[in-house]
């Protein structure tokens, strides 16, 4: 029987980051973001639809990717979504501003007891 891999839980404010990401890859339609960003987690992130579609109108919304209709491999008609020059640079600063917290946090999760 196959391992699962273990799930992680997504820490608030990392959605539009990790869809700005997924994105900037390359465009996709609603669904591909979530597959996108499954595949490339290794399978331990998995938005659901009901946070997804969400975060991309406030995305579009805030000029940081564009949508145009389009149709998908099953020839279904689905709106496909870019990142625009804007999204770019949030992408890069909200990408700056997550790896500053996180050496943070690790370097706080790396005191010995007697450093602290």
């Amino acid at each position: 029987m196959a391992k699962k891999t273990q799930e992680v839980d997504l820490l608030q404010g990392t959605l539009d980051m990790l869809v700005l990401k997924a994105v900037s890859l390359g465009p996709l339609h609603g669904y591909g973001v979530l597959l996108r960003i499954q595949q490339i987690s290794g399978d331990r992130l998995e938005i659901q639809q009901g946070s997804l579609y969400p975060a991309l109108y406030r995305l579009e919304h805030e000029g940081w990717i564009a949508g145009e209709w389009g149709q998908s491999e099953n020839n279904r008609r689905a709106r496909y979504y870019r990142l625009t020059d804007a999204g770019r640079k949030r992408l890069e600063t909200e990408t700056r501003k997550w790896r500053e917290f996180a050496n943070v946090v690790a370097a706080i999760l790396n005191l010995e007891a007697k450093e602290a």
